[in-house]
């Protein structure tokens, strides 16, 4: 799908004015899903978030080392994501937020306040060989507004 044809998938769906969000955990499939989400935000005079979410890891003892922070490492992920996409300079209708929780939650909570919804197909964990991952598929089956799933370079079948 070009991006010509995503915008034109895109017609009604964001109104002037209105929210875009997009999962940014870092992988190729978010980095595209966040250019995409750009490019029908600007079109279309909306705002547009790149969402981040972050939780302590499921066997989380309260230590694994001094200085490592999930918090942090989501901040720098989203700068990171951020970066490649819109360079040094952020436009001023694009807002990074890093929410507390499961990306699944945080991402479908998110959609009830959006116009759009848009997530990579695969994000960093799980296997590879899978079509869509948990996150997208939940978002798929529980979004409050439409979604736009992402085929990234890191797709096997990209």
């Amino acid at each position: 799908m070009t991006d010509e044809n995503a915008a034109t998938t895109s017609e009604g769906l964001v109104r002037s004015g209105g929210r875009v969000i997009v999962g940014v955990d870092g992988s190729a499939s978010s980095v595209e899903a966040l250019r995409r989400g750009a490019g029908i935000a600007e079109r279309y005079g909306a705002t547009l978030a790149g969402v981040t979410a972050w939780s302590y890891p499921d066997a989380w003892h309260g230590y694994v080392g001094a200085d490592w922070s999930p918090e942090q490492d989501a901040h720098e992920i989203a700068a990171e994501t951020a970066q490649q996409v819109f360079g040094d300079a952020l436009p001023s209708w694009y807002a990074p937020e890093i929410v507390h929780g499961s990306p699944a939650f945080v991402l479908i909570e998110a959609t009830k306040t959006a116009d759009l919804v848009i997530v990579g197909n695969r994000g960093r964990g799980g296997f590879a060989g899978l079509l869509l991952g948990s996150v997208s598929r939940s978002i798929a089956e529980r979004a409050h507004c439409p979604v736009l799933i992402i085929r990234g370079g890191d797709s096997p079948a990209s």
